[in-house]
């Protein structure tokens, strides 16, 4: 049976056999978003802890997901998969307190010389501020760029939008306006940023290669594209927290 048979004979019957058999069909593409998160997580969670955690983001995608929208399942399920992991991960709490402290600090410091310079600073601007060494600003941005990429999630998530969104048929009006709207923002934001980080956030997020092949297409390490990742990451949530968006 065809796939689009499947979720023609599952949207009319709800039986469960049926939702099996869409499960089994979709678990390489938890297995790919999976991966991808692997690169944040691969220190602290298992593997398999991750696909877990998606299937469980791949069920609630299949119960939800409307034949009628004109949407790709796999791109509506991959939203859901990427936010399941998210949330589970954090129920480890498995970031210290530090990191976040420090995370913080960089933001705080970015703000502040956004602020008084009127652009966003140079690593080196960053680490004099901070009265800290080049290499200890491009090191702490490294280390904090899984935290980063978690608390913009966080952010867009509390206000109901993604990196990457869909319409869900619960929306209302008001709601589809205020996505709308987030979303111009959050677009303007990355078009803000200078070409390099555009294309950073680009190629991880729409194209969605792995640090390792940014850095080769770049030819840059892995560590300069986190840093990049992790930099861009903090100035999209200071511009929207500009824009009125609260940040955690």
């Amino acid at each position: 049976m065809v796939i689009g048979e499947l979720w023609k004979e599952y949207e009319e019957t709800n039986d469960k056999k049926v939702k099996e058999k869409l499960i089994i069909e979709y678990i390489p593409l938890v297995k790919i978003v999976a991966g991808r998160m692997y690169n944040f997580y691969g220190s602290k969670v298992d593997f398999e802890d991750l696909i877990g955690y998606g299937i469980l983001g791949l069920i609630d995608s299949i119960e939800r997901f409307d034949l009628s929208k004109n949407i790709k399942f796999e791109t509506y399920a991959q939203i859901r998969i990427r936010g399941t992991i998210i949330d589970n991960v954090r129920k480890l709490d498995w970031i210290p307190r530090s990191l976040r402290k420090k995370s913080k600090d960089v933001q705080r410091a970015m703000m502040e010389l956004e602020n008084k310079l009127g652009y966003s600073p140079s690593n080196a601007e960053l680490a004099k501020h901070m009265n800290m060494s080049i290499e200890e600003i491009e090191e702490l941005l490294a280390d904090i760029s899984t935290f980063n990429v978690i608390s913009l999630e966080d952010t867009l998530k509390a206000n109901n939008e993604g990196v990457i969104d869909v319409k869900s048929r619960e929306d209302t009006p008001e709601d589809i306006i205020e996505k709308k709207e987030i979303k111009e923002i959050l677009i303007k934001a990355i078009e803000n940023l200078p070409n390099k980080e555009q294309l950073v956030i680009s190629l991880y997020y729409y194209d969605e290669l792995t640090y390792k092949e940014i850095g080769y297409i770049l030819e840059l390490s892995e560590s300069r594209i986190s840093q990049i990742h992790s930099k861009s990451i903090l100035k999209i949530k200071n511009y929207l927290i500009r824009k009125g968006i609260k940040s955690n």
